[in-house]
């Protein structure tokens, strides 16, 4: 297998000379021995995981659709003796997931799923450090909720086969990570979120939470509509983890990664918001001593992509690009949604085999401890050992079984802890559940925008999509369908500040929202959109510099703002509206408006313009929503079906001033006497600058066959469009 491999990626080296891929190189992967001989390898033992491989449908699905296979177990490899010791040998039938070393070598925190219908849960062993013998018992951190079983039999939904076929929609506590206070981050589906893409409800979400070193006082850090995996601990004390998310872009290219403090504020972009591909960034490290530098994974978006080609990524660099990107693969990339290529036979292909890698460990930026699988399917039980690997591509075999596969290949050695950041909130403000947010120039990075032209900034949120909106009726359970082809997720608006003359800004926002901003001119319509979100914590603190900036980008000189001699304030109504706290919700925030200014023409059989705009019912929607989407009226992004990546998109390129339906009210000849006011032409920009939303919340049946029912198409209140608990029991539904 060793000369069937070499020759194999020889081959494909010498004709990738001169080949475009991720970088220029000049790279001979091959195998040695005497990478084990390196300086930085000071240890002499390495803790790992036994598993069969996961068999996954999604880079987030392991924990959903990825476990039949059991048995295994956490070990540690001797590298002198090339003994291999089991450290949990009485839990050796169930799933070992990941697992951390702590910072003094003497603990291990790891998931382990028991069996079927159970979830993965968080357990922690003593180690001698020295001998790397398991001292005392395992205790268990993290339990089921009480209501567990209740939670099961109520969504429980995996005789529909497919991706649900392997899932009972139990709670999962998955990825624990060791923080420098002695408290542990992890991810969990406890959150009780759908993945916004996936109507039937198979596939959930999975975000950051954290609990003491005994398991308790767990807390939700984020409110994530889409997961979150992979927490590691930098070395300024920060947490990196890898962040899926889609505010007004298409699904594809926004895995990327990000980091946050450990009590989740200050949350930031760390690399990749809008790479396309490789799709998934996974499994990211900070290699040690480089604060700009660390390895990930570039994966697919499916099948199970945990698994693919490892990149160094160097964030002094433009992070809006790909230049900080090294691959240290390279003869394995990732160039659309759906499975790996290969560079081979003087081109680009797709395959489902190795060379394929895993768990990246950083020694250095240039030697790496990694999970291999040479040559088998991506999903073979028993491909993936463990290996040296540095940037030249030489890999050194130092561990395989013949029954499982073996990864995350760790030290087991002392590395210094952190610092423990300090807690630096506001109480007064924490108790109210609110943040308060700087910005201290606006234009500074929206172009073509002329100073004086930005009046406000709209508060919005993208409302994550509960479990509990389950559709219990009409067949197959499924979710509820939020617009026909723009956003996946509702949002609502928690409403408008001032934006003083010098582009600064004072106001407070709510806390555990996914909060982001619109910049907006005199007549309220959006010149510019944060395309992702902020999870503010409770009394965070934080400012920006201006539109589109980067995290590592410094303000310029602008000495003290308007808005620092300012309170903060909250955000207000718009005319019209007698609160802030608004629902995007079509038929009661925007078809009342057309109704009072449209429908006198736009009706009957014959409607001018053929654009009918009643609110008569269609089978999901009304007629107005529908021709006005139909007719291609709204230039709004497309979330669940935008391939093209993610670019970033220049002002008014989008939203109510790229809008032919906006457009033709303010200057269309027909419409030069309609004089609408401010307060309703300012619902009509709102709502496409919302991206044409048409429901406000996931609650409520929707097709016209149940217009009889009590609880057909209901309007929701702010406080239930928020909530992530149905207003009516399920009998009611």
């Amino acid at each position: 297998m060793k000369i069937r491999l070499m020759t194999l990626i020889i081959a494909i080296l010498v004709i990738f000379a001169g080949i475009a891929a991720a970088q220029e190189v000049d790279f001979t992967p091959s195998y040695t021995k005497s990478l084990m001989s390196d300086e930085l390898i000071s240890f002499d033992k390495i803790i790992f995981i036994k598993r069969q491989t996961y068999h996954s449908s999604h880079f987030y699905t392991d924990f959903i659709d990825g476990c039949s296979r059991f048995g295994g177990n956490l070990c540690v490899l001797d590298l002198k003796s090339g003994k291999v010791v089991d450290l949990v040998p009485e839990m050796k039938d169930g799933i070992f997931g990941r697992f951390d070393l702590n910072f003094d070598s003497k603990r291990i925190v790891f998931d382990w799923k028991q069996g079927e219908a159970k979830g993965f849960r968080i357990y922690e062993i003593d180690i001698d450090p020295k001998t790397g013998s398991r001292l005392g018992k395992v205790r268990q951190l993290t339990s089921p909720p009480a209501d567990e079983q209740a939670r099961i039999k109520k969504y429980d939904n995996h005789r529909n086969g497919n991706t649900a076929r392997m899932y009972y929609h139990q709670t999962d506590d998955m990825h624990p990570c060791y923080l420098p206070d002695g408290g542990i981050v992890f991810t969990s589906s406890r959150c009780e979120y759908g993945t916004l893409c996936d109507a039937p409800d198979h596939l959930s979400t999975a975000v950051l939470h954290r609990i003491d070193g005994d398991g308790k006082n767990m807390e939700q850090l984020t409110r994530s509509p889409v997961s979150e995996f992979a927490p590691s601990i930098m070395e300024d004390g920060r947490i990196l983890y890898t962040r899926w998310e889609y505010v007004d872009k298409g699904q594809l290219g926004v895995k990327c990664l990000w980091a946050m403090k450990p009590d989740g504020s200050g949350s930031s972009e760390v690399y990749g918001n809008n790479i396309t591909f490789p799709p998934t960034f996974l499994h990211g490290r900070q290699i040690p001593g480089e604060s700009n530098k660390f390895v990930m994974l570039g994966t697919p978006h499916f099948p199970q992509s945990g698994i693919g080609t490892i990149i160094r990524i160097d964030t002094t660099k433009n992070i809006r690009t790909r230049e900080p990107m090294t691959y240290i693969t390279p003869y394995v990339d990732i160039r659309q949604e759906e499975g790996w290529n290969q560079y081979e036979d003087n081109g680009w292909h797709r395959h489902e085999r190795g060379p394929l890698y895993m768990d990246p460990y950083p020694l250095s930026e240039k030697l790496f401890m990694v999970a291999f699988n040479p040559d088998k399917e991506w999903d073979h039980p028993t491909a993936y050992g463990l290996y040296l690997l540095d940037d030249r591509g030489k890999h050194q075999k130092i561990y395989s079984h013949p029954d499982y596969s073996s990864w995350q290949p760790t030290p087991l050695r002392t590395r210094k802890r952190p610092p423990v950041l300090p807690l630096i909130r506001d109480e007064n403000l924490a108790k109210k559940n609110l943040a308060e947010c700087i910005v201290t120039d606006i234009y500074q990075g929206m172009e073509g925008i002329e100073r004086g032209e930005v009046k406000y900034i709209r508060v919005m949120e993208q409302i994550p999509r509960p479990w509990d909106c389950r559709q219990f009726w009409g067949g197959i359970a499924h979710t509820s369908l939020i617009s026909k082809d723009t956003a996946l997720a509702a949002k609502a608006m928690h409403g408008i500040v001032p934006v003083y003359k010098d582009g600064s800004a004072h106001f407070y926002v709510p806390a555990d929202r996914n909060v982001y901003f619109q910049a907006l001119d005199e007549n309220f319509m959006e010149l510019q959109r944060e395309r992702t979100y902020v999870n503010y914590r409770p009394g965070e603190r934080r400012s920006c510099v201006g539109c589109h900036e980067t995290p590592n980008q410094a303000a310029g000189n602008h000495g003290v703002t308007i808005a620092m001699t300012k309170p903060a304030v909250m955000p207000g109504p718009q005319p019209g509206d007698k609160t802030g706290q608004q629902v995007m919700h079509f038929p009661s925030y925007v078809q009342p408006v057309l109704d009072k200014h449209c429908i006198k023409c736009h009706s009957g059989d014959k409607p001018k313009g053929d654009l009918n705009l009643t609110g008569e019912m269609t089978f999901i929607f009304s007629k107005s929503y529908e021709n006005i989407l139909d007719k291609g009226l709204i230039e709004t992004y497309r979330e669940a079906s935008d391939w093209g990546g993610t670019p970033y998109s220049h002002p008014k390129t989008i939203g109510s001033h790229a809008s032919k339906f906006i457009t033709a009210i303010r200057k269309g000849k027909q419409h030069k006497d309609l004089n609408l006011p401010i307060e309703d032409f300012a619902k009509l920009a709102t709502w496409v600058d919302a991206s044409a939303v048409y429901y406000g919340s996931y609650w409520g049946r929707r097709k016209i066959e149940h217009k009889n029912h009590p609880n057909f198409r209901p309007v929701p209140t702010f406080e239930e469009a928020l909530s992530t608990v149905c207003p009516l029991p399920v009998e009611k539904r």
